[in-house]
């Protein structure tokens, strides 16, 4: 059998790939989990990209109730924008371009300040969900300009204006011409008028971190900035008692340090040191208490207590803005010099043009010499990300422009999908109950329903995030797909991803995944199978490893969520196999769910996703071998098929169409062609079977094969008169006592499929200069007083599913991702061309179903590359973006309009928009035939 050009390809980077240094230490770290003592293991993980960029407005934080968390009837959020200053958190904390250990004890992270603004900038701001036209929207340009698995060497840019016009960006929130008011819109960058602040971090070992902080005055006035390099201790003790005694302090004996002490409260008093070394051009070194100032937070008394969380923004802005006398700064900051937060001050007086670089070192490493060979061992780790870069990706780092530029789009792809990961704590019986060290919480708190059923929830782990400021939390659709980009390159990472939310303290004990952090009860579309199946056939390609442990474990787990679907999301509640309910149906796109007598709608993408459900699972049981699984999930897909076609007329086909649409009960299909009608595309695989001359007898139960023929002779209505059942391409091998069998299974047949592809290619409709559209653009539909029409870019007149995002025009990685995965199913599956009708003249087209796909992907990819005139689309118009220093940094949105591919949503959504590294690695192996 040949070999495809992915195969080739890797085969060819193995060994370079399983050489490099960064490699080296993902398998050094998984010695370290298999056993800590082990002299081969590391801890690499220890120390990463940890700290949120939001903490403040997070469901995590109130203790009024989940909807409350933004604030609700004009009164202010549990936990506002204003108090994220003055006040404490309890679950976790934020920063800017933020370091954290696995645990969050330690934080570090930049504080600056331009000595314009009327604080200093401690955290990025944004606006709420309630004053942003898209939802909570982040107001600020910064870069996740690289990364690699194991953080052993980092990167972050951010812009920083010589003046951030606060009011004028709250006072614009509702502006929106042509696209929504941002930041650079008030004239920040105008003639250049910014810092460029660079954060670079290279791990020197598992907990010893080199960190570089160059700043550069881009403009043409000379200019100060303040630079705050920021280290704190989580506040673990205002809510219940601590353990340990938390203690920094300027370090004894040692010149220019800070250290930053745990002891262990009871015997034996044990202590773990950690020390910020600083060159000693610095101002000086200020502390404070991570604790809530009360008269600042809630106009209430402090009681007496001192020093607080706002102590180094007073003592800055008291100092150089305000003009306090020395008496008078002493009360913000402890003279003392210990505390709990302690921030390193440099003034970086700089020219037009010039840069100033501060180095530090956090470290567990004592030494009188803490900058010796830092340059030559910050040089070697950005040295072995190149390393490793290089020898995954397709393009050359050094080739033609074209190449440069598609590895730099990959490369800061990986790296936004790193710089994502996140520490998500949260215990939810201690959040409904309240601490002991607190006042007790409201009773509506305690009662609060949506976090009630979750009461076993106890979250301490490192997750992907969809986006660390609009999205600080995870979501288990979206992170399904964040795996299979993390899969291409820490395999690891993504498979215990995958496994987390399947265990006892995520997982609800009927099997259900929690959703999202607002609603975990909300039903998200079940990808986890597909996920895990691509993750483990990636690692098995790349890494050439078959980690069969995985699979099974992911798949006993499987087992159980996928009865909670038959169980509790049949919405027909007659096991009817007909599913919806919830975010399922993409309540985004569906502003019709219900009927005109107020009933539910039934969906066509919920059963087609439950389809495709079975499909993986049939695959994963059937690696394992286990193969009453794997007819357990045939049976399923043969009901769900059949039940498709039982709504209504011709099932959820609508002939008027040629399109998959809803079904409103008697009132009929509704007749709106959207995202929704593509997702039975997805519902295709190549399915396989091995089995021995023991288990391969006349009408054995084990085999597919046989099953299949039963069904045909039995229940010739579930197979050859169901025409939403596809299985084509049987074949059987015999050799040495082994029978192979192999067939492609498909909910959508080539007549169905040629219709859909014609509306789909049609550029009136869903084909996009960018991708495909979620919405038909000739879209105008009116129904009993409802109406949905094309919108590309946000919504006008609603803000739908908490307003972050649209679903009705828009183009999104994630559908246009597993459309291009179907087509090239197809291809396999039908072979050859497929004709597509031109709708004005009538001529065929023959069209290649691998050409479809790839172009496709390559619109996808066109959103990001520069055009002729050098413009990214993924930036609208705005010329900010052509300058030097900003034309190579790339963001990732969560959506991209519809007609223009402009960026829209959250702005550093790599997350699944991350899926644009697997396009360009599955590109550029195919196109250069390595």
């Amino acid at each position: 059998m040949n070999k495809t050009s992915s195969e080739v390809f890797y085969s060819s980077r193995r060994d370079k790939i399983l050489n490099s240094k960064e490699h080296i230490r993902i398998s050094q770290y998984n010695a370290y989990l298999k056993n800590i003592d082990n002299p081969q293991g590391k801890n690499w993980r220890k120390w990463g990209c940890y700290l949120s960029e939001r903490q403040w407005g997070t469901v995590r934080e109130s203790y009024d109730c989940v909807d409350n968390s933004w604030g609700e009837d004009g009164n202010n959020a549990s936990f506002s924008r204003e108090q994220a200053l003055n006040r404490a958190y309890r679950w976790g904390e934020d920063g800017i371009a933020g370091l954290s250990d696995d645990h969050q004890f330690i934080c570090f992270s930049l504080s600056l300040w331009n000595e314009a603004d009327p604080c200093i900038k401690e955290r990025l701001y944004g606006l709420t969900n309630r004053e942003g036209i898209h939802g909570e929207d982040v107001k600020e340009y910064y870069f996740y300009a690289d990364n690699t698995p194991m953080h052993s060497y980092m990167k972050y840019i951010y812009k920083y204006p010589y003046y951030y016009n606060y009011d004028e960006i709250y006072n614009n929130r509702n502006s929106k011409v042509p696209y929504e008011f941002e930041l650079s819109h008030t004239g920040a960058f105008d003639g250049n008028r910014y810092f460029d602040v660079t954060a670079e971090y290279a791990k020197n070992d598992t907990e010893d971190i080199l960190i570089k902080l160059t700043v550069k005055n881009c403009g043409n006035e000379r200019k100060t900035l303040h630079l705050l390099p920021t280290v704190l201790f989580r506040n673990t003790w205002s809510f219940n008692k601590d353990l340990y005694e938390k203690t920094m302090t300027k370090a004894q004996g040692i010149k220019n340090a800070v250290e930053i002490i745990q002891r262990r409260k009871q015997l034996p008093a044990d202590a773990s040191i950690m020390r910020l070394y600083c060159q000693d051009a610095y101002e000086n070194i200020l502390f404070t208490e991570n604790n809530t100032d009360y008269e600042a937070a809630f106009k209430s008394s402090n009681a007496g207590r001192q020093y607080f969380k706002n102590g180094i923004n007073n003592y800055i802005i008291g100092k150089y803005r305000e003009h306090l006398s020395e008496e008078e700064l002493w009360q913000f900051i402890n003279p003392r010099e210990k505390g709990t937060k302690a921030s390193v001050h440099y003034r970086l007086a700089l020219n037009p043009g010039q840069s100033g670089t501060v180095v530090l070192r956090l470290s567990d490493v004592e030494t009188d010499l803490p900058f010796e060979g830092f340059d030559s061992a910050f040089t070697r780790r950005k040295y072995e990300a190149d390393e490793f870069y290089d020898a995954i990706s397709p393009y050359d780092r050094n080739g033609s422009a074209e190449e440069q530029d598609l590895y730099n789009i990959q490369r800061q792809a990986f790296a936004g999908m790193l710089w994502n990961k996140q520490l998500y704590n949260l215990i939810v019986e201690q959040w409904l109950e309240g601490d002991e060290m607190q006042p007790r919480p409201s009773d509506r708190h305690m009662k609060d329903e949506k976090m009630l059923k979750w009461k076993h929830m106890y979250s301490n782990d490192i997750l992907s995030m969809p986006d660390k400021w609009e999205y600080p939390w995870f979501a288990a659709w979206d992170m399904a797909f964040h795996t299979v980009t993390l899969g291409i390159i820490d395999p690891e990472f993504a498979k215990h991803q995958l496994l987390l939310l399947c265990m006892e303290w995520f997982m609800h004990p009927n099997g259900q995944i929690p959703a999202y952090e607002w609603d975990f009860c909300n039903v998200n579309p079940p990808v986890h199978a597909w996920a895990a199946w691509n993750v483990y056939q990636q690692e098995r390609l790349i890494y050439g490893t078959e980690d069969r442990d995985f699979l099974e474990r992911i798949l006993d787990k499987l087992n159980m969520n996928f009865t909670w679907w038959i169980n509790n999301v049949d919405s027909s509640k007659g096991n009817d196999n007909v599913f919806g309910g919830g975010f399922l149906g993409l309540d985004n796109i569906r502003i019709v769910s219900k009927d005109p007598k107020g009933r539910d709608i039934v969906e066509a993408d919920g059963t087609s996703w439950m389809a495709r459900f079975c499909l993986d699972m049939i695959n994963i049981a059937g690696e394992l071998g286990k193969h009453d699984i794997q007819r357990k999930y045939l049976q399923h897909f043969i009901y769900i098929c059949d039940a498709m076609n039982k709504i209504g007329e011709h099932g959820f086909w609508n002939e008027k169409e040629e399109f998959f649409c809803d079904y409103a009960n008697e009132f009929g299909s509704l007749g709106i062609c959207s995202a929704v009608g593509l997702v039975p595309l997805f519902a295709i695989e190549r399915i396989r079977q091995r089995l021995d001359s023991k288990q391969r007898y006349a009408g054995s139960f084990m085999s597919i094969e046989d099953t299949l023929n039963w069904y045909k002779r039995k229940r010739p209505d579930l197979i050859d008169k169901n025409e939403n059942i596809n299985i084509n391409g049987i074949s059987r091998e015999d050799r040495n006592g082994i029978t192979a069998f192999e067939c492609y299974m498909a909910v959508v047949d080539k007549e169905k499929l040629s219709k859909i592809l014609k509306k789909l290619l049609d550029k009136n409709k869903f084909l996009s200069d960018f991708g495909i559209r979620s919405l038909s653009k000739d879209c105008n539909f009116n129904w009993y007083g409802k109406n949905i029409f094309y919108e590309p870019a946000e919504s006008n007149r609603e803000k739908i599913m908490g307003g972050n995002s649209n679903w009705r025009g828009p183009i999104w990685f994630p559908i246009n991702y597993m459309l291009i995965e179907a087509l090239r199913k197809y291809g396999d599956y039908l072979g050859g061309s497929i004709e597509i009708r031109d709708s004005e003249n009538g001529e065929g087209i023959s069209l290649n179903l691998y050409e479809i796909a790839d172009d496709i992907a390559e619109r996808l990819i066109s959103v990001f590359k520069k055009n002729q005139e050098g413009r990214r689309p993924v930036y609208g118009m705005q010329e900010l973006f052509e300058r030097s220093g900003w034309e190579n940094l790339i963001l990732f949105f969560e959506y991209f309009h519809g007609d223009n591919g402009a960026g829209l949503g959250a702005s550093h959504q790599t997350g699944w928009t991350g899926l644009a590294a697997n396009l360009i690695q599955q590109l550029g192996i195919d196109r250069k035939k390595l």
